[in-house]
C-alpha cells in the first residue's frame, strides 16, 4: 500500500517539469531611466518617442509604462531554448512578437519546442 505506482511518478513528474516551464516563462524587464530634458511628450525607447502612460507595444515587441522619470518594459515574446538545436533554428516574427522555431532544410515546417524563457 504505501508504494507509488507508476502513474503517480508519471504524474508527478509531468507537474514538476509544468512548475518549472512556468517559473522560466516569465517576462524579461529593464527600465530606461529618462534624461532631464530629454523629452517633455514621452519616453524614447530605439530612438522612438512614446507618450506618457501605458504602451500595450512597441515596435520591437515590448509593454512598456511612460512616465517623467523612466519607462519600464517587459517582453512580449519568449525565447525558445529548448528544440533540437541540430536541426532547427530560431527567427524572430516580428508581427507576432515571437520567435518561430523551423527546420533548417525546410524553414515552412515547425519544430517543437519544449520549453521558452523571457
Amino acid at each position: 500500500m504505501g508504494s507509488v505506482s507508476l502513474l503517480q511518478k508519471g504524474f508527478l513528474a509531468f507537474l514538476l517539469a509544468m512548475g518549472i516551464i512556468v517559473a522560466l516563462g516569465d517576462a524579461y524587464c529593464f527600465q530606461k531611466m529618462n534624461k532631464p530634458g530629454e523629452s517633455d511628450e514621452g519616453c524614447i525607447l530605439d530612438g522612438k518617442l512614446y507618450p506618457f502612460g501605458e504602451i500595450s507595444r512597441t515596435e520591437n515587441c515590448y509593454r512598456c509604462s511612460c512616465t517623467r522619470d523612466a519607462m519600464r518594459c517587459c517582453t512580449l515574446f519568449h525565447t525558445p531554448v529548448g528544440y533540437n538545436k541540430e536541426k532547427c533554428k530560431v527567427v524572430f516574427n516580428k508581427e507576432s512578437c515571437n520567435y518561430d522555431v523551423v527546420q533548417k532544410e525546410d524553414p515552412s515546417k515547425e519544430c517543437f519546442v519544449y520549453s521558452r524563457v523571457g
